[in-house]
């Protein structure tokens, strides 16, 4: 079967009813777990962005406290995974200051973990990349938060 596109699927919206439109939703929230984060993102927490960054980044310390130690590998695997767990918040989110934010303060975690990540090649290469992502986006933010992003990064390097 294959996927109807957006325009497809936009238009075929417009023509159900609210009380379909509900059913859709909660219908489509049962089978992923992404479908029902984004949902609740949508609902609860996409007005008060600074408090979803907030918890994002609680989150993240918790990962980072739980990460094990006791070789480069488990960290690499670890970090990773946060990281991936950032994008998709950050995907969730939509806007490119939020995915800085919480990318800034990844890389923040990650200079400051000990051991250190710069004895491994892997990890600082996974840490210059993000560091190059980082300088790619706030390229394309309003001057105001290119300067407090840059602020931020200088502690970097």
């Amino acid at each position: 079967m294959k996927p109807a596109s957006v325009k497809e699927l936009k238009d075929e919206l417009k023509h159900r009813s609210p009380q379909e439109l509900l059913e859709i939703v909660l219908r489509l929230s049962r089978f992923k777990k992404e479908n029902k984060e984004l949902l609740t993102y949508l609902l609860f927490s996409a007005d008060n962005e600074e408090e979803y960054i907030e918890g994002v980044k609680q989150e993240m310390d918790g990962q980072f406290e739980e990460i094990n130690r006791s070789s480069y590998y488990f960290m690499k695997k670890s970090m990773r995974k946060i990281l991936r767990n950032v994008k998709k918040y950050s995907r969730y989110s939509g806007k490119k200051e939020t995915e800085t934010e919480l990318l800034i303060y990844f890389l923040h975690k990650m200079h400051d973990f000990s051991p250190s990540i710069h004895k491994n090649r892997t990890l600082q290469n996974l840490f210059d990349r993000q560091l190059a992502l980082v300088r790619k986006n706030i390229q394309k933010l309003h001057e105001d938060l290119q300067h407090d992003f840059e602020m931020e990064l200088e502690d970097l390097e």
